[in-house]
């Protein structure tokens, strides 16, 4: 074969214009973490990566081969993107799905939809959805002022949440009202007096936090990985277990309630699942990610297909990889930020050194209480020996301070 045959062949197309077959491009609104995982999964298969973001130092823009600076809320700057790739997704929900319309009117191929994103960044709006699929999900209202919220609470009873219908990830955005006088102050800490819209929600008493990643395709096909439990504190996931230790009915349950909240909303691509198991074996849906979902990270060690390559092959329209995972057990511990520093990385030189720990940085500039700046996953025969491997790893690696 001519040894310039590639550059010849480059040199014949338009590179905007490169047929899907020869080298498809994938355009992500968004440069954090997940766009940068889910960038490494595309490369990994020959698709080309422009992001949208911001600013010009995002995790993923050394990945992409060309990264735009804009707004994402801007349909100026969505275009600019899609006409220089062959697919968009988005690696967060907070794009506005009346902006990501102008996408599809101009005949780009958007997934996740402007629709189903619709369905699901209100919150309020998606547990309607959910609800009138037939699922479980815990009671809920809309309220319009702090009346609202003190009758809801004679229903449901307290303690009971306020929530922001849009733009609340990590607990920000809830507020638990425990007493009838903490309703002003919850209101008030949410935005209700500046036209944000909230609603309630009757308080779950769970035992269990769990989640699934199911990978939905073009064409309906679905990839469902195992049911893992999250552990949180602070509203803020710290540990992922997997498989989750419940009983195989339970799971059995858990994943098929997961599989149909997806089609409800209309999936495509790889989708975060979060459950809530009460005492009594009750499951109720706590939220839908419409992305690549912090949960399912372990999937990149830890399973035939991760998450990441699944959601690339789903809105490529490529056919949906294996989700089995390759061991017993496995364990990702997030790696948080402790104050607002520089996000340098400390101690990854002990941390690499931890036999069977896999250690992933995501490369942000600034840390912060709570952020996310990495994961450890680790595997094992046992969960308690793969939990140990993890967290034995990420004890070591710190941030913002000096070596």
């Amino acid at each position: 074969m001519h040894e310039n045959y590639d550059r010849d062949i480059l040199q014949l197309v338009e590179p905007a214009r490169i047929p899907a077959a020869i080298n498809p491009r994938l355009g992500i609104v968004g440069g954090g973490q997940l766009a940068k995982m889910t960038a490494l999964a595309s490369l990994q298969m020959g698709c080309d990566v422009v992001v949208l973001e911001r600013n010009l130092h995002s995790p993923a823009a050394n990945l992409a081969s060309h990264s735009i600076v804009g707004d994402w809320d801007d349909p100026k700057d969505l275009l600019q993107l899609a006409a220089q790739v062959d697919v968009v997704t988005l690696e967060n929900e907070f794009v506005d799905a009346v902006s990501l319309r102008a996408l599809e009117a101009g005949g780009h191929a958007l997934f996740p939809t402007a629709n189903s994103i619709a369905l699901v960044q209100d919150k309020l709006i998606q547990k309607q959805t959910l609800a009138a699929a037939g699922l479980p999900v815990p009671r809920f209202r809309a309220v319009e002022n702090p009346q609202a919220v003190a009758r809801a609470a004679q229903e449901f009873g307290q303690p009971m949440l306020l929530k922001a219908r849009r733009n609340a990830y990590d607990g920000k955005g809830n507020a638990t009202v425990r007493a009838t006088d903490e309703i002003n102050s919850a209101w008030q800490k949410l935005g209700g007096d500046n036209g944000n819209e909230l609603f309630v929600e009757a308080f779950c008493p769970f035992v269990k936090e769990l989640a699934v990643i199911i990978t939905r395709g073009r064409d309906g096909a679905t990839a469902t990985y195992p049911l893992v439990e999250t552990v949180q504190r602070d509203h803020i996931c710290h540990i992922v277990l997997a498989p989750a230790p419940v009983d195989s009915e339970i799971a059995e349950r858990a994943l098929d309630i997961a599989r149909r909240a997806v089609i409800a909303v209309g999936a495509v691509g790889s989708f975060g699942v979060e459950m809530f198991l009460t005492a009594d074996g009750q499951l109720l849906i706590n939220e839908l990610a419409p992305r690549v979902h912090n949960s399912g990270h372990y999937t990149t060690e830890a399973c035939v297909c991760s998450q990441f390559e699944n959601h690339v092959r789903a809105v490529v329209g490529w056919p949906l990889g294996d989700t089995r995972m390759i061991a017993p057990a496995a364990v990702m511990v997030n790696l948080l930020g402790d104050r607002k520093a520089v996000g340098r990385p400390v101690g990854i030189d002990q941390a690499l050194a931890v036999p069977g720990a896999h250690v992933h940085i995501y490369g942000k500039a600034m840390s912060g209480a709570g952020r996310k700046m990495g994961h450890v996953t680790a595997l094992g025969e046992t969960m308690d020996k793969a939990l140990a491997i993890a967290q034995r790893a990420a004890a070591l690696i710190r941030f913002g301070e000096t070596p």
